[in-house]
């Protein structure tokens, strides 16, 4: 790149796991597992709502478009991540870039708002049982979801146009695997007070906003259940949001140290491993957590195995 005031950027460089080189193969192998099992763990839960008569309800329908969310996000970094492993030009063109922070911010900011409108869900069924068809009715549960997906995209859209008019004119290689929006801004000669603002405003409000929604949404499930006299209504009421909140325990949380850490000489080598877990392993994780922790998908699961048992006179 020249020097000077600005410079017209075509492509970036990642970085990646530069300090890792010698174990790249190892971690390509790891990596890939882990973006396999993803994808057919998220694929598997989407086809198994949709399949499954009992599953039709908003706290799958929900789950369903949980796992659409996951598979995305994941896949906008991931596969280019695995390609940078083995090949030795670790280039992205401009608008790649461009289109991956924006894919990406996207559904990883939808993915909370997800999240929160199941703990909604979970309120209504546990504390007003009663009136759960008619507060949870099918257009409600398409407001959220479709409320969830257009602030990803505002919010997503909002960081990448601020992020890419600014000018680079220090360096065009990302200290990251991917596009992401810190590790850009550290690259521009421009002023990015106005983008360091968006981003504490912005990501700011998703986090507290959707935290607080969970929180106060089981704070009344928690007191609803302490009043059960029944054991046995308890654990079921336990055992239908211990799922949830296990997933939103980790992903919150991850969140949080990704973006309120203190500023020191290893935060950009702790934002990596932090957007490894955000961004590769979380969304593999979803679909276990789910799946093992809930009674109903694994009673599906079974169903569905002998099913195909059934068919297969091998079995």
């Amino acid at each position: 790149m020249t020097e000077g005031n600005s410079t017209d950027v075509t492509e970036f460089f990642l970085l990646g796991f530069a300090t890792q080189h010698k174990f790249r193969y190892v971690l390509f192998v790891v990596f890939l597992v882990i973006y396999v099992t993803s994808v057919v763990g998220n694929v598997g839960m989407i086809l198994l709502i949709k399949t499954d008569s009992r599953l039709q309800t908003p706290m799958y329908f929900f789950l369903q478009h949980l796992a659409f969310v996951d598979m995305c996000y994941t896949s906008a970094i991931t596969p280019k991540m695995l390609q940078n492993f083995v090949v030795e030009n670790k280039s992205i063109s401009f608008k790649s870039c461009v289109m991956q922070l924006l894919v990406y911010a996207t559904f990883a900011t939808t993915d909370p708002y997800l999240l929160a409108a199941m703990a909604v869900d979970r309120y209504v069924a546990i504390c007003k049982p009663l009136h759960y068809p008619v507060i949870m009715s099918q257009r409600v549960c398409m407001q959220l979801v479709c409320g969830s997906y257009v602030t990803g995209f505002i919010n997503a859209s909002v960081h990448t146009g601020f992020t890419f008019s600014l000018y680079f004119c220090k360096s065009n290689t990302i200290n990251h695997f991917f596009c992401d929006g810190p590790p850009i801004l550290a690259l521009s000669c421009s002023s990015i007070d106005v983008n360091i603002i968006l981003i504490t405003v912005f990501v700011g409000f998703n986090l507290m906003f959707t935290v607080l929604v969970v929180i106060f949404s089981y704070t009344y499930i928690l007191a609803t259940i302490l009043q059960m006299s029944s054991a046995t209504g308890r654990r079921k009421a336990f055992s239908t949001c211990a799922s949830h909140l296990t997933a939103v325990t980790i992903f919150c949380g991850t969140l949080c140290y990704m973006y309120v850490q203190p500023h020191s000489d290893n935060s950009e080598e702790n934002m990596k491993v932090a957007s490894v877990f955000y961004g590769i392993v979380i969304p593999m994780l979803n679909p276990l957590i789910y799946s093992l922790r809930n009674k109903e998908v694994k009673e599906a699961l079974k169903l569905m195995g002998k099913g195909s048992c059934r068919s297969d006179p091998n079995c």
